[in-house]
């Protein structure tokens, strides 16, 4: 399996110019395309990522909800649901017709509780969203999910680049307790940074805003990684990720986050209490 690289995933952005990338075989991928169209970009994808390693459809080992008409196409909820737990050890977000489609690429560490991962991203166009779970033996599995949705990447933020990037790195953390009878804590992770496509015109110059965006966050208990996260122009401004941990101790969580500008950032939040 080919690693997750900001240079895999930018192939397209980095060979046209930002104007092209309205243009052209981006607008071809829609709501006309026939389910073979799909499936043979899917199965192109699948290759550039996975090279010639099987990934096999599955409807047990993944599951994704996604909105089948999303209300806003730059910030589109993706949950990724893995009931067997115990046998994932990441897990992949491919959205086909996005001009980067490789997502988020999550490994799992030994302090994580993968059953679920929730994130924001961009849907430039109306797409198959796949995702392939990587089970500890190294095999592969995939599911999808049709979302309609059009311009999530190109979309202006609504504020000029300069109040984008306020506070950018700025980090919060929010803790609950896990479902009854769990021994995991829950945490919702929000980050601020404008996470720039490269496709967004800004309004007062009329020039496209170079793309910045996360690249890694690396969230750890202590000595103990709870999980990775490599990222792209896909993942929604201002990122927010919920995820599950078995808290050991009292070492507080860190994050560390770093964006393709070399901005690197790092905070740490005391983990709550255990209730009795």
């Amino acid at each position: 399996m080919k690693p997750f690289t900001a240079a895999l995933a930018l192939s397209l952005a980095a060979a046209l110019p930002a104007a092209a990338l309205f243009a052209g075989p981006v607008l071809a991928a829609g709501a006309s395309d026939t389910d073979a169209e799909r499936l043979a970009r899917w199965n192109e994808i699948r290759t550039s990522i996975f090279g010639d390693t099987t990934v096999t459809p599955t409807d047990t080992l993944i599951q994704v909800d996604a909105p089948a008409r999303a209300l806003d196409a730059a910030l589109v909820p993706i949950t990724l649901t893995m009931p067997e737990k115990d046998r994932i050890a990441g897990v992949s977000l491919v959205i086909d017709d996005n001009p980067s489609p490789y997502a988020a690429n999550i490994t799992f560490g030994p302090a994580a509780d993968p059953g679920e991962i929730k994130l924001r991203v961009r849907v430039n166009n109306y797409t198959n969203v796949h995702a392939v779970v990587r089970t500890k033996d190294g095999a592969l599995f995939e599911t999808a999910k049709f979302v309609k949705a059009s311009g999530g990447c190109s979309a202006p933020m609504g504020m000029s680049d300069e109040e984008a990037m306020k506070g950018m790195g700025d980090m919060r953390m929010k803790f609950s307790e896990g479902a009854p009878g769990s021994k995991s804590t829950e945490a919702t992770l929000m980050i601020r940074h404008p996470n720039f496509s490269g496709m967004q015109m800004n309004q007062v110059t009329r020039d496209y805003t170079p793309a910045r965006y996360i690249q890694k966050v690396v969230v750890s208990q202590g000595a103990r990684n709870i999980l990775t996260l490599d990222g792209d122009i896909s993942i929604a401004s201002n990122p927010v990720i919920n995820f599950a941990f078995l808290p050991e101790g009292k070492a507080p969580v860190t994050v560390v986050a770093s964006d393709n500008q070399n901005g690197r950032w790092e905070h740490s939040f005391p983990v709550p209490s255990p209730s009795n």
